[in-house]
């Protein structure tokens, strides 16, 4: 992966303007780096493994901009999950402020509330595209630092997968009644629409679903998708690869900055974390889309069973996903969030579904 030409061909030149303006200083000829900025080391605790080098990449893309864009005076180094923090426990350790930064998925924290999902992906929801228009022009930003600030965190876009495959199956599904009594890993509001559709679901992290495939543990498993699945090795333990992965449609990475942290930096270095998270929310799904397709062509010819979910499947998921989505309106909070998010997901649709998916359903019939 080259990560440096990656970091100099993209918004460098942009990222350097932002840092100069959030400097105040006018000058756009010399580098914003003050000679009495601070030197400054901070820890990020990944919720993902360093094996895994697109989704816990986005990280190191992000450290290095700040190292570029500060000439190495302030410095972040990356955790992979379990190494100081355990994958789950990222909100809570930069909440805290063990670790000043955490690259997670919001989805894992919905047990705290609820909302959280919506900061990364709910069933049916908006894509990549969708969601990052929403959050850095529709408002969505702004509406999930409401509810983040009530754990002394601000949020930022940390990278997108794009929408995912259904995932791993040990033995056929050709009906609803087929996943019932399955146990799976499968996080987030996409767990609980299986859970009442009879799946037994449990939350694996990603570096341990394999050993649980393998042991049987587990009958089935989700994850991202051709790429990672392949380098984690799934094929070798299921046979059969579902698609799509309705309750996975763009799933948002997000860095979490502990709110005294970021308060405390010199505007400068504020702007420079900014600039590298945006970077890295870029790099991610520009990274999956170039290596997926070909990870895809290696799994369907090693073999694996290239799946489409039964239709009943589909159309149970979707009515209980739009039942178990709604049950959370009983907050002001996740109602507020939930009516923003989707009136921003059917008002993209009817966009998209005319302009882009149209063509690609055209171009992908022939």
């Amino acid at each position: 992966m080259k990560r440096r030409r990656f970091i100099k061909s993209t918004a460098i030149g942009a990222a350097t303007a932002s840092v100069l303006a959030g400097c105040g200083t006018g000058n756009t000829e010399a580098p914003a780096v003050q000679t009495d900025s601070p030197a400054l080391r901070w820890r990020l605790a990944s919720s993902f493994a360093r094996s895994l080098d697109t989704i816990y990449g986005a990280a190191d893309i992000m450290a290095s901009y700040v190292n570029e864009l500060t000439g190495g005076r302030f410095t972040i180094r990356v955790y992979p999950a379990g190494e100081i923090v355990p994958a789950f426990e990222v909100l809570e350790s930069v909440q805290k402020g063990s670790v000043q930064l955490g690259h997670t998925a919001s989805y894992y924290y919905i047990g705290k509330n609820p909302a959280f999902a919506f900061d990364t992906t709910i069933p049916f929801g908006l894509t990549a595209r969708q969601f990052n228009s929403w959050a850095y022009h529709g408002g969505g930003l702004g509406l999930m630092r409401e509810l983040y600030a009530d754990y002394g965190i601000i949020n930022f876009p940390g990278g997108n997968t794009g929408t995912q495959m259904g995932g791993w199956f040990r033995r056929e599904i050709n009906s609803l009644n087929d996943l019932r009594g399955l146990a799976m890993r499968i996080p987030g509001l996409g767990g609980r629409v299986m859970d009442r559709l009879g799946v037994t679901v449990q939350q694996i992290p990603g570096g341990e679903i394999y050993p649980a495939l393998e042991r049987g543990v587990i009958d089935a498993a989700e994850w991202v998708g051709p790429y990672d699945d392949e380098k984690l090795g799934f094929n070798n333990v299921a046979d059969y690869y579902y698609y799509p992965g309705w309750w996975e449609p763009g799933a948002n990475l997000s860095f979490l900055v502990n709110r005294v942290a970021w308060d405390g930096l010199p505007p400068h270095y504020q702007a420079a974390l900014e600039a590298g998270m945006e970077a890295a929310n870029m790099y991610m799904l520009s990274r999956y889309d170039a290596v997926n397709p070909p990870a895809m062509r290696r799994l369907a010819e090693s073999g694996t069973q290239v799946r489409p979910f039964p239709e009943d499947v589909m159309a149970a998921a979707f009515t209980t996903s739009r039942e178990i989505i709604q049950e959370g309106t009983s907050d002001p909070a996740y109602a507020k969030i939930h009516v923003a998010y989707h009136e921003w997901r059917d008002e993209g649709n009817r966009w998209l579904g005319l302009a882009q998916n149209a063509y690609a359903s055209f171009v992908h019939n022939r």
